[in-house]
């Protein structure tokens, strides 16, 4: 069965952008994922295709009404999770983009303006993620991001079997550093250890970069690891 990703946005036009290139493009090309757009829009009730509202309890913006974007989900739900991509939510992991590319696909909702009705996110069950903590104009380029981390770990995506198995995140480190020719270029060598084809010094040498990285970098990343 296709992987099939569904946006919900008042945007489509931004789409597929750049997950129409490169590993992401050439696998939607030949059918190993699916993506299709609703536009929220569609299912306004008035001429002026009115989707938000203000907020009740006053402020500044406007808020995405619960019953337009509760009919737009429904128009695609079809078991999937539904996710609503917003700067509140949990941060989106490695992990939850393998979670993702293990099952029949996902619903992305964008938001925009103010915020979305809380009632339809709760009526819906959504898991609310971020890719970060900062603030975006909407939610659609939070979807790119989110489609294009699970894609390539769809099968057939990726050309080396190893591709997704060590690279940052996966098992808990920022990934080792890389090398290639020239041996030496502006006086900088490459370490001896990867040009003297032992497998087991290298091996040891691309943990041990990975954990002094990680420890440099991301020392957070070393105390979950080591969470019960």
């Amino acid at each position: 069965m296709t992987w099939r990703a569904s946006v919900l946005t008042l945007f489509p036009g931004m789409f597929p952008g750049p997950l129409g290139q490169s590993l992401a493009g050439r696998a939607l090309e030949t059918g190993l994922w699916s993506l299709d757009l609703t536009n929220i829009r569609d299912f306004a009730r008035d001429r002026h295709r009115t989707v938000d509202d203000t907020p009740f309890g006053g402020g500044a913006g406007m808020v995405l009404r619960p019953d337009i974007v509760d009919a737009a989900v429904a128009s695609v739900a079809d078991g999937r999770p539904v996710v609503c991509l917003t700067p509140r939510g949990q941060r989106f992991t490695q992990a939850d983009a393998h979670r993702f590319a293990g099952g029949p696909g996902v619903i992305l909702l964008c938001g925009r303006y103010e915020g979305i009705d809380q009632r339809v996110i709760d009526q819906r069950q959504m898991l609310e993620l971020s890719i970060g903590d900062y603030v975006l104009s909407g939610g659609e380029l939070a979807a790119l991001v989110l489609l294009d981390s699970v894609v390539r770990l769809l099968p057939g995506v990726m050309g080396a079997a190893d591709s997704g198995t060590e690279e940052s995140f996966s098992a808990g480190l920022l990934e080792y550093p890389h090398y290639t020719r020239p041996a030496e270029w502006q006086g900088r060598r490459v370490p001896d250890v990867l040009v003297s084809g032992h497998h087991g010094a290298v091996a040891a040498w691309r943990q041990a970069e990975a954990e002094r990285i990680t420890r440099e970098r991301r020392p957070d990343l070393l105390v979950a690891t080591a969470s019960p």
